[in-house]
This record gives structure tokens, sequence and C-alpha cells, in this order.
């Protein structure tokens, strides 16, 4: 469902931000994406999402290119930033309506997916307020339900878990584990490894750009805890490809 095929993104200066990453991504995956801060995530759930240009390597979902059909490619996905930007002056439902139109989806297809995840995530009952009265937490939720509309077949999310109450973070895992039991694909970045070791069934972890270690999560983290590997990877620079 994903192909990163030698990706590499350099800022000014020259000091390459992704060096020559590679991974694959299947459908039913749920991939966790893990590094410091700086480490190079953000650079490439951004260029995933398409909303970063680059000039090296390519970057394929579903087996088109994202550089060469741009509009095909973001079909398909949905992408949560880290901290996602919503029209202020809409209510709930107006937001999500503006999304459903976007991606042309039937008014009833529409109404069924607003119906369950708004319900699951509790935020039915604030949909016709305005955004600018949401809480970070709630304009979270109201990404997360605008992200699902369209049934992506890839959901690419930065830090998703930020701001949910433990309550909607649950609900969340067990959204994610749902979609990719019906054959979408799920990227994302978290700081939160208990959550990473426990929800994914591949990990990747980036340091200065390079990955150091990619793999199913068990072979990954062999007898050790998530967090134990990362920060022997993170102190000592070795490797585990």
């Amino acid at each position: 469902m994903l192909s990163i095929v030698n990706f590499s993104k350099s800022y000014k200066g020259g000091k390459k931000a992704v060096d020559s990453l590679n991974l694959e991504i299947s459908s039913g995956d749920i991939f966790g994406f893990i590094g410091h801060n700086g480490a190079g995530k953000t650079t490439t759930i951004r260029a995933i999402a398409g909303v970063l240009d680059f000039e090296e390597g390519d970057i394929l979902i579903d087996g088109v290119s994202i550089k060469k059909d741009p509009v095909k490619c973001k079909k398909i996905t949905a992408y949560i930033p880290d901290n996602p930007d919503l029209y202020d002056h809409l209510t709930g439902i107006g937001y999500l309506n503006f999304i459903g139109d976007i991606y042309e989806v039937s008014q009833v297809d529409r109404e069924q997916a607003i119906e369950k995840y708004a319900g699951a995530l509790e935020l039915t009952s604030n949909l016709g307020d305005s955004i600018s009265s949401y809480s970070h937490g709630m304009k979270q939720k109201l990404a997360i339900i605008s992200a699902l509309i369209h049934k992506p077949k890839l959901l690419v999310l930065d830090e998703p878990f930020v701001g949910l109450d433990p309550k909607a973070s649950l609900t969340l895992r067990n959204i994610m584990v749902e979609l990719c039991r019906d054959g979408s694909a799920i990227f994302f970045s978290t700081h939160v490894l208990l959550v990473a070791e426990q929800l994914c069934n591949k990990i990747g972890i980036i340091k200065d750009g390079k990955l150091v270690a990619y793999g199913p999560t068990k072979e990954v983290k062999g007898d050790s805890s998530l967090e134990d590997v990362f920060m022997e990877l993170i102190e000592t620079g070795n490797s585990i490809m």
C-alpha cells in the first residue's frame, strides 16, 4: 500500500533531514514510526501526505507515485498532522460536510460515518457548535472523524494521541485496528512507545534521518521492551536492519 523508495530530503545548508529511506507498508499493517525530535519523522510524513516536495527517491501509494499523480494518491489517503488546522468559523458538522464534499462522499455514506465515529469519540452533541469554541482535544477528535469519512486506504498520522484523553485514545486505537482489519494501512509517528509496542505489527526507528531499525515489532524488540531497544539504538548508534 505504501512504498518509500530511496527517499531523501534536504533543507537549506544541504543537511539531509531524511537520508535514503526505504520502507514497505502493506494493507492491514499498523506501522509505528519512532524517533527523537528532529530525527526526520514529520518530514517523511509530510512527504507521504503530498504537502512537502522532494527531489530524491519516490513515494508510491497503492502503486501510484505521489510526485507524478498527487491527486490520485490523496483521494485514497487521509493525513492528520500533529496540530491540525481547522476552519474555526465553521461548525463541526459544517467542516465534516466540507470534507465530505471534497472527497465526493455520498450523503448517506458520510452520515453513517459521522454517526459512527462522532458517537465513538463522544463528539456528536458538539457538532453544531463553532469549531472556535472547541478545546484542543475536541479539535483533534474532529480531525480524526474528518479523516475517516472517505474510508482511506492509507491513514497517515503525526502524533495522533497528543491531546486526547485516555478514553478517546483507546477509542482511536480500536478504530485503527478496525480499519486495518478491513484492509487499510496505517502509518503513524508517536513518542508513546508502549502504545506503539502494543498496537503496531511493524516498527521503524529513525535517527538523524537514517533508518536504524525496521521490521515486525516482535523482531525489532526481541526479548526487550521497545523503549529499551529505542534507547539503546539512540545512545549507541547501532542498528537493527
